[in-house]
């Protein structure tokens, strides 16, 4: 995994914390519902990015 993707992978995941937290705080469900599918992306981006190393080695 490149240094740039597991940065861009991190920013992705703290902003989706960030809007879930907003979200649960103003009772925005939409807001929060962003946040956790944000956070979800990057998991995903993650586990991809882990399987991609793992083959380069």
């Amino acid at each position: 995994m490149g240094l740039d993707d597991k940065i861009k992978n991190a920013a992705e995941d703290l902003t989706g914390k960030g809007k879930e937290a907003t979200g649960k705080a103003t009772d925005n469900e939409r807001l929060e519902a962003e946040g956790k599918g944000d956070q979800a992306s990057s998991d995903i981006k993650q586990a991809g990015e882990k399987v991609k190393d793992a083959f380069k080695h």
